[in-house]
């Protein structure tokens, strides 16, 4: 997933420290709270210390599958530590934690498995339907629905079905670590997120449902300078909703993202 071209000059999400630590810069405010950190931006960074620790470690390029993110608590805009370890080591398979932490207190936990990958081209196809291009869709600016920083880096263009129903495109112009190199699956990653407030079932001002978590599946790598998503947004009448989209690049749909939400009335 190349940087966009045409867009304000690139900035960074985060800013490298040391090894270990990065600090986020002011590209991360929140839609619920701009003091505080979306969490997409993390998840990807999450996901390039996966593959920052795998390429440490061997040589054969092992491809991130499935990552599950869990969101333990709200992250400030600081500086935050990054630890990662193997669960399960394997030759073709392996499972790989990540932790995000602030001041000692763990705030994110990302489980991934990375696979080997095969020649698998003569059997290679998907029915999930495609969606329009980028250019087919009208430009959706997300900063007149919702506050922050992040929302605000992050080009949309959206067809718009229904409250909590809509296929969009991504992109941003914004480096996910200042001055580094990371590869389209870390970049995907740290827009993904961003996919329970494009679509809502209901403003924000009326009803609060911020994500639990994220899980993604990958059967293809994205590639190109859009992130698409199809999107159905789900309540349930006691409180527990589900965002759920269909991953898309040029080339057509490459997986799928879920997203549990706690939703609560504001009134």
């Amino acid at each position: 997933m190349q940087q966009p071209s045409g867009l304000r000059s690139p900035a960074a999400y985060f800013e490298r420290v040391d090894t270990k630590r990065f600090r986020a810069t002011e590209h991360v405010g929140g839609g619920w709270n701009p003091a505080e950190q979306h969490v997409a931006p993390a998840f990807g960074l999450l996901a390039h210390a996966v593959e920052a620790d795998r390429d440490a470690r061997r040589s054969d390029g092992l491809r991130l599958a499935r990552l599950s993110y869990d969101i333990l608590g709200i992250i400030p805009i600081d500086v935050v530590d990054i630890e990662v370890a193997v669960l399960r080591p394997g030759r073709t398979i392996e499972l790989v934690e990540a932790r995000l932490s602030h001041a000692g207190r763990v705030a994110l936990i990302l489980r991934a498995w990375l696979m080997q990958e095969y020649d698998t081209a003569a059997f290679a196809g998907t029915s999930l339907p495609r969606i329009a291009p980028p250019d087919q869709m009208e430009p959706w600016e997300p900063g007149s629905l919702w506050p922050g920083g992040f929302v605000r880096s992050v080009d949309v263009r959206r067809a718009q079905i229904e409250p909590g129903r809509a296929s969009y495109w991504l992109r941003t112009a914004v480096a996910l670590i200042g001055g580094e190199q990371v590869s389209a699956t870390a970049r995907a990653l740290g827009m993904l997120d961003i996919s329970n407030g494009i679509t809502p079932r209901a403003t924000p001002e009326a009803v609060a449902f911020p994500n639990l978590d994220l899980t993604a599946h990958l059967f293809a790598p994205p590639s190109g300078e859009w992130l698409g998503l199809d999107t159905t947004v789900s309540f349930g009448a006691g409180g527990f909703g589900l965002t759920h989209s269909i991953i898309h690049d040029s080339g057509g749909p490459i997986g799928a993202v879920s997203q549990c939400l706690t939703v609560r009335p504001r009134v």
